[in-house]
């Protein structure tokens, strides 16, 4: 019996040797490619910045402007009409008075523009004199001058600026009424420095304020202001100081314990009183005004209006605070209105002469 062989088989697979970790290695021993640098950001491609909103002639009105702008006109109290409506209504009622009814269109546009420009003017000049007062008043304290937003060297540049385009205006009047504004600039000029000096300070500026009246007339006649136009003059001077003594109540405290001087501490405990008296003179002068006019019942009855709110006016400020006080100044230029529309009213609608 044959043995059988066993089927040819492959050998047996030997199991693979055991695999080694590798030995450790210092971290020197094998180093990673060196990385690229990180490719440089792009600049951003340059804009031309966008013009601003408006019109092109604006763009010179950078912000620093703006604001060098709005300081000027805080140092002239653009914000603060009141001032020049009390120089306004007396120049109107000299226009109209010297007219004898509208007054030269062109006329007007002048001494309208003067007001404003030459009671800016005014209020520079005054800041520049009151610096040493200003600092020490609690409701002047703000000022831009006293603030140091506005230098006393632009302040006076500014000055001089507005004093030029106000001789601008009334080198297209006559040469008479060029004589008057020497007057007038003079007097703008001195008031600021009388505090320290006078009592009265504000009779000087109802002369400064009042010169108006006598270049009106110069300027619509061409000649020498006569009496009509002196008696209001001198009938503003008296309204002025008036007015002003309510102003000069309202820091009475502040400007005795800086030495200052004005009506209202003249005056003392008898203030309203005074300023009573003051405004009867004043409305009686412009009732002989009216008279030497040959004015009629319009302005008589306007005149009438301002009796009552001239008195309506001391009786409000009779606590003699400052907000009672300065509400009376505030208001006060409401008399010389009524008193310029009575006189334009009488004019217009005045019945003409028979014969």
């Amino acid at each position: 019996m044959t043995s059988q062989r066993p089927p040819n088989r492959p050998p047996p697979s030997r199991p693979p040797p055991p695999t080694r970790p590798p030995p450790n290695r210092p971290p020197h021993a094998t180093r990673a490619p060196p990385r690229a640098p990180p490719p440089k950001p792009r600049p951003a491609p340059r804009v031309a910045p966008a013009p601003p909103p408006g019109p092109r002639w604006l763009a010179w009105l950078t912000p620093a402007r703006r604001e060098r702008l709005r300081q000027y006109a805080l140092l002239t109290r653009q914000d603060r009409p009141v001032g020049w409506l009390l120089l306004l209504w007396p120049t109107w009622w000299g226009l109209w008075l010297a007219a004898e009814g509208t007054p030269p269109l062109g006329t007007l546009a002048i001494f309208t523009l003067g007001v404003i420009v030459m009671r800016s003017a005014g209020c520079v000049v005054n800041d520049y004199a009151d610096r040493w007062l200003d600092s020490r008043v609690a409701r002047t304290r703000a000022r831009p001058l006293v603030a140091g937003t506005v230098s006393p060297r632009e302040a006076m540049l500014v000055f001089a600026v507005l004093v030029t385009v106000a001789f601008g205006l009334v080198l297209l009047t006559n040469r008479i009424t060029v004589y008057l504004s020497f007057a007038a600039l003079a007097l703008a000029i001195v008031y600021p420095f009388l505090k320290r000096h006078t009592y009265v300070p504000q009779l000087w500026l109802g002369a400064a304020f009042g010169m108006a009246i006598p270049m009106a007339f110069s300027a619509v006649t061409g000649e020498w202001p006569g009496t009509l136009a002196w008696l209001a003059f001198t009938a503003n001077i008296v309204w002025a100081t008036a007015y002003d003594t309510f102003y000069a109540m309202v820091d009475r405290d502040d400007d005795i314990r800086a030495g200052a001087r004005s009506t209202a501490i003249l005056f003392g405990d008898l203030d309203l009183t005074v300023i009573a008296i003051l405004e009867a003179t004043f409305l009686a002068a412009m009732a002989l005004v009216g008279q030497r006019a040959g004015l009629g019942q319009w302005y008589f009855g306007a005149l009438g209006v301002a009796v009552l709110l001239t008195a309506w006016l001391v009786w409000r400020a009779r606590s003699r605070s400052r907000e009672a006080t300065f509400a009376s100044f505030k208001m006060s230029h409401l008399a010389g209105f009524v008193l310029w529309l009575g006189i334009a009213l009488d004019y217009a609608l005045a019945v003409p002469a028979a014969g």
